[in-house]
């Protein structure tokens, strides 16, 4: 049974509903979605290293309330309610130089008033690279 309000997107539009945003400066898009988890890559270069040619820990938290904020969006109404991000934290685990990282989001906790995702990051090897909490607030659309 899928948790997406109104079935699995299109990726595409996924994607391209990020143009013009951090996410698209970023160069993340939304790679796969099954019936409860979403996925996304971002590349590991320029605009995501740190001074010492390492993935900047800020990279990976971007990635991670990107995946949790596009997945809890997608659980909900859009005419009545919206999700934002409430809290988030991280654990950097693995540092990665080059290539990509891919985040895939999937739901601990879909209530009413608050929404828990957990968020694993992962190398081109499948080795963990950052392990996140993504907590979300939804709201009225009207308050938004």
């Amino acid at each position: 049974m899928s948790i997406w309000k109104n079935g699995i997107p299109d990726l595409e539009t996924l994607s391209s509903n990020q143009s013009g945003t951090m996410v698209d400066h970023l160069g993340i898009t939304v790679t796969a979605i099954t019936d409860n988890s979403l996925t996304a890559r971002m590349p590991v270069d320029a605009r995501t290293l740190q001074p010492h040619g390492r993935l900047h820990g800020g990279a990976s938290v971007a990635l991670a309330e990107t995946i949790g904020s596009i997945a809890a969006n997608l659980t909900l109404d859009s005419k009545e309610q919206i999700g934002v991000g409430l809290e988030i934290n991280a654990n950097h685990v693995r540092p990665v130089k080059e290539g990509y990282v891919f985040g895939t989001a999937t739901p601990e906790a879909l209530g009413r008033t608050t929404q828990i995702w957990s968020i694993r990051i992962t190398d081109e090897t499948d080795r963990l690279v950052c392990i996140s909490r993504f907590t979300v607030a939804v709201i009225p659309t009207s308050k938004a």
